[in-house]
C-alpha cells in the first residue's frame, strides 16, 4: 500500500501534484496515517504556496492550455490547496492528540 509521505516525495521529486495523488492523499487521510505523513503534508504545503510544486486541477486534466488568465487562477488553486493540506494536517494532529489524551486518562 502507498503511504502519503510516497505520494508527497514523488511530487516534490516531479514538482507536480496531480488530481490522482490529491485523491489518494484524501483517501489516506481517511484511513492510514502517521507522523512523518503529517511532516510531509506540510512540508508539500510549503512547497506549493512556495510555488516549487505545482498543482493539476480538474480542468487542467480536460485542458492542458496555459493563459495569463489560468496562471492566475492555478495560483489561487495552488493556496487553496495548501491550505486544505494545512486543515487536513491540523485536524489530523488533534485526532491523535485527542486519542492519545484519552488513552492516558484511561477511558
Amino acid at each position: 500500500m502507498i503511504l502519503i509521505k510516497e505520494i508527497v516525495k514523488q511530487t516534490l521529486k516531479d514538482g507536480y501534484l496531480s488530481v490522482k495523488a490529491q485523491d489518494q492523499i484524501r483517501i489516506l487521510l481517511q484511513t492510514n496515517y502517521d507522523s512523518e505523513d503529517i511532516d510531509a503534508l506540510i512540508i508539500l504545503q510549503r512547497s506549493i504556496a512556495a510555488g516549487k510544486v505545482q498543482k493539476e486541477s480538474p480542468s487542467q486534466r480536460q485542458n492542458h492550455s496555459s493563459t495569463g488568465v489560468e496562471s492566475s487562477s492555478n495560483i489561487r488553486l495552488a493556496y487553496q490547496v495548501a491550505a486544505e493540506l494545512a486543515c487536513a494536517a491540523a485536524m489530523a494532529l488533534s485526532l491523535s492528540t485527542k486519542n492519545q489524551n484519552q488513552s492516558s486518562l484511561g477511558t
